[in-house]
């Protein structure tokens, strides 16, 4: 990576850097970028992703039904329209 590259990206994230600190960096993100590079080279592989155990859903389908009457339920609550009432906060 090249010094103005680096003073072009240190500028606009509003950093300031020494002729130092710029020399590190421009080595520094040199070498991350061979790094990415080597990725390049991985070879690639369709059968599995990142995990190498198959993941499956194994959850059921939700079936919506009625258990319990409501009515029955509000019955003995403290309501009001039907919603049931807590304490009052303070």
């Amino acid at each position: 990576m090249d010094v103005k590259t680096v003073k072009d990206v240190a500028k606009f994230a509003h950093i300031e850097l020494t002729d130092e600190e710029l020399e590190k960096y421009c080595k520094d993100l040199s070498d991350i970028m061979e790094y990415f590079e080597l990725l390049n080279e991985a070879p690639e592989c369709n059968e599995r992703g990142v995990n190498p155990i198959l993941v499956e859903d194994i959850l059921r389908d939700d079936i919506p039904k009625v258990e319990y009457d409501s009515d029955a339920l509000l019955r003995d609550m403290d309501t009001y329209e039907r919603y049931v009432r807590g304490p009052r906060l303070s």
